[in-house]
């Protein structure tokens, strides 16, 4: 998956299972470990942080319902570690009477790393209004 998402195309996608976005890269750094890949963690960090721009963690809440709770931006490393700032996250706010839980997505207002390469694709206006949520 990582070499595919390296190779110059853009645009992939890819899932894997962890708890919030932080434990998905742990993961992701994991399971290349576990593929056989000679590679320091060094190496592995920056190799993601080269493929990976988003990570958009789904959570089963505790109503049953699966929502998007972080949309995480890869921002890139300092020294060994992958830096990384949520975009949006879902802002808990209570229940109905029936149970179905409440709450809205909250934008941090940070203008994202990726906007640059969004203008490129004409997708800068749509990316500004989405921020504005």
């Amino acid at each position: 998956m990582l070499q595919a998402m390296n190779t110059g195309h853009d645009g992939s996608m890819c899932t894997l299972h962890a708890n919030n976005p932080r434990e998905a890269l742990t993961r992701m750094e994991n399971m290349i470990g576990m593929a056989g890949v000679s590679l320091t963690s060094k190496a592995i960090r920056t190799q993601i942080v080269g493929a990976v721009n988003l990570i958009v963690q789904v959570s089963r809440m505790r109503d049953g319902v699966r929502r998007v709770t972080h949309v995480t931006e890869i921002i890139g490393m300092e020294g060994d570690v992958v830096t990384t700032q949520d975009l949006f996250t879902f802002d808990y706010q209570g229940e109905h009477r029936d149970g179905t839980l409440i709450g809205q997505y909250q934008s941090n207002g940070i203008r994202p790393h990726f906007a640059k390469r969004a203008a490129y694709f004409g997708l800068d206006r749509a990316l500004q209004q989405a921020m504005m949520l």
